[in-house]
């Protein structure tokens, strides 16, 4: 998945927008949600948990959110 110009998703583009404030809160103690480097290190476990629907916790990603977010890290993770 591209964005409307074809470049690849980029972190403070497309990902950091995927995150609510909440949601940050609630991982504030494990890591930042809006850091790059923080999501770049945990993508693997984020993506499982978004694809499972634990996380967040009150609702479920939409397919397309899940599939921007597989689609940044399939494509290097860019900043």
């Amino acid at each position: 998945m591209t964005d409307d110009s074809g470049a690849a998703p980029s972190f403070q583009r497309d990902v950091k927008a995927l995150f609510r404030e909440e949601d940050r809160a609630a991982m504030e103690g494990s890591f930042d949600l809006f850091d790059y480097d923080d999501v770049k290190e945990n993508a693997d476990a984020i993506l499982e948990e978004v694809e499972s629907g634990r996380m967040p916790c009150d609702v479920e990603w939409e397919t397309q959110k899940v599939e921007l977010f597989r689609s940044w890290m399939n494509t290097g993770m860019a900043e």
